[in-house]
């Protein structure tokens, strides 16, 4: 992504209006740049034109999470990447850094993905043998993902190896927590059925608490975050789990 795209999602990135002139003199560029620019990250679905401007909803559409902290999760992704083999079958979870990770595993030859997500599975190009197995249950529009007791029985009813696990908060008293309640049980299933739990989350997440716990620490194999992780998380996480520092 190139800088400027960067920069600009920064600055939109706490979710107010952004006008052409305020990026402008940001960006030292011209206002017709600006315009440009915009329009390119809007058709990439990063944010949303508005009048003079443009704007960043951090809400749980999943193109819209993706544009905060891209080139971290781009990071993150690629090292989460580098787990998975040729001939594996994993499961991927919904988050915004799983989207930009299965766009890295489509590489892979001969991998079946399972996900509980709509858009995610939209994302991966089934070139070289890749089999795509998108779950079933009740639908939540926003998010793209399925939950319910309906997805829970087809989780029940597949094999996986890995996990990859993407998250909204963690703290050390809640553990991983996550704005849906009904995604938290299918996280729950999921977990009892890997052999090997990868959460993938930007170190922004690290002390938030959201409504809903995912899982503890313990519950998981591996944590991949990036380099602006604080020391005291660092040092928790790493005492704890294998912490990977993308």
């Amino acid at each position: 992504m190139k800088k400027r795209y960067s920069m600009i999602l920064k600055v939109v990135s706490d979710g107010h209006k952004a006008t052409v002139s305020e990026l402008s003199d940001v960006l030292k560029v011209s206002p017709a740049t600006v315009r440009q620019d915009l329009t390119i990250l809007e058709q990439m679905g990063f944010l949303q034109r508005v009048h003079g401007g443009a704007v960043l909803n951090e809400t749980d559409i999943i193109s819209n999470r993706m544009a905060i902290n891209y080139n971290e999760k781009l990071r993150i992704a690629q090292q989460a990447a580098s787990y998975v083999n040729a001939g594996d079958t994993i499961f991927v979870e919904s988050g915004s850094v799983n989207v930009l990770f299965v766009r890295e595993i489509s590489r892979i030859k001969n991998i079946t993905i399972i996900t509980s997500n709509a858009f995610i599975a939209h994302e991966i190009n089934q070139q070289n043998g890749l089999q795509v197995v998108l779950i079933g249950g009740l639908y939540q529009k926003e998010s793209e993902s399925v939950v319910g007791n309906l997805a829970c029985l087809c989780i029940d009813n597949l094999n996986f190896g890995k996990t990859f696990i993407g998250v909204d908060g963690f703290s050390k008293k809640t553990g991983f927590t996550g704005r849906d309640i009904m995604r938290a049980e299918i996280v729950s299933k999921i977990i009892k059925k890997s052999n090997d739990v990868f959460i993938l989350t930007d170190s922004s997440k690290f002390g938030k608490i959201f409504i809903s716990k995912y899982c503890d620490i313990s519950d998981v194999n591996h944590v991949i975050t990036d380099t602006s992780i604080s020391s005291e998380y660092k040092e928790y996480l790493s005492a704890a789990t294998d912490l990977i520092i993308a």
